[in-house]
């Protein structure tokens, strides 16, 4: 693994640099949507894309908070492993990427059982491994999963990824109220009362309004509308019961953790839990720059995480591994 040269050193620029940086890739790599049916009357959104030869295997990618399969880490992390071989498919959480349509939830940090479904869908129909990556809340969702599922996935599930994780939501959620973060709540709060909205208009049984024009951050969405509409109670217990730092001990297969310590949506304070250190299945990564979902190289390829991924997957798979520039 070659060391992380950041193309910035200010976590605020490699973040929002990130999130704009163009992913101009031909479309050799045809995408096909496929609907999963999860439950009777929840349907989610996957592109999926086949690589050149018999693929060595599948990856399944979750996106973070209001992000979807177009989001830019999507898009280059899957490329990198078309060419190496592999299966992609990227999901949208419910409501995502333009499936509003498709169900009459929300979506939460914590919510699984869609992730459960195509995991078995895929052991379903091939022996192929089925590796799994997530960003950001993508991520816990990924790492929860895996927790909770334990050693039954051993066979099922090769490996699994988490990018950016908030593994603490309460300790994330904090972080992103602190006054040099407002940038970033403020955007994802308006596009959480935004996406809420838009349920409201469709489901307004199922959606009230009641308090939503006054709430000013993100914690105060979750305690009013996430807590109430999933019957957790609370922001606080939702933050609580759903965060995967409390299922890591029960990872039972390898599992890469790549965290930025300059991340600042996240301290890295909470990677100091001792579940990290005490499972042997767990390796971090921890960089002294990168930022949110950043990592932007200053020398090709430049999307450093994907090329950390791709070598790590292949070498739990024992594939071929082969070079990309981006």
């Amino acid at each position: 693994m070659r060391p992380f040269e950041p193309f910035f050193r200010n976590r605020h620029i490699l973040t929002i640099a990130a999130n704009f940086w163009p992913r101009n890739y031909a479309d050799v790599f045809e995408p096909r949507a496929r609907l999963f049916q999860t439950e009777e009357d929840v349907r989610i959104l996957g592109i999926v894309q086949e690589p050149r030869q018999t693929p060595q295997g599948d990856v399944i990618l979750v996106h973070g908070l209001e992000g979807s399969h177009n989001s830019g880490y999507m898009v280059s992390m899957a490329q990198t492993l078309l060419r190496a071989g592999f299966r992609t498919t990227r999901l949208n959480v419910r409501s995502c990427g333009g499936t509003e349509s498709y169900c009459r939830t929300l979506y939460h940090a914590g919510l699984t059982s869609d992730l459960a479904h195509v995991v078995r869908t895929y052991r379903e129909e091939s022996a192929r491994p089925i590796f799994l990556i997530g960003y950001s809340l993508g991520g816990n969702v990924v790492l929860k999963f895996t927790g909770e599922a334990g050693e039954s996935l051993r066979g099922v599930v090769a490996g699994v990824v988490g990018v950016s994780t908030p593994i603490d939501l309460d300790a994330c959620c904090r972080q992103m109220m602190r006054l040099e973060n407002q940038v970033y709540e403020r955007r994802f709060l308006n596009r959480l009362k935004e996406r809420y909205s838009k349920r409201a208009a469709d489901f307004p049984e199922l959606f009230p309004v009641d308090g939503l024009t006054g709430v000013r951050s993100v914690f105060e969405f979750d305690d009013l509308f996430t807590a109430r509409h999933f019957e957790f109670g609370s922001g606080a217990n939702y933050y609580e019961t759903q965060s995967a730092q409390r299922f890591l001990d029960r990872i039972a297969v390898p599992a890469l953790l790549i965290q930025a310590k300059d991340d600042p949506l996240i301290p890295f304070s909470v990677y100091s839990h001792p579940s990290i250190a005490a499972n042997m299945n767990i390796q971090l990564i921890a960089t002294e720059h990168g930022g949110h979902v950043g990592f932007i190289s200053r020398k090709p390829p430049r999307f450093w995480a994907d090329e950390v991924v791709r070598d790590w997957i292949t070498d739990r798979n024992g594939t071929k591994r082969t070079s990309t520039a981006s």
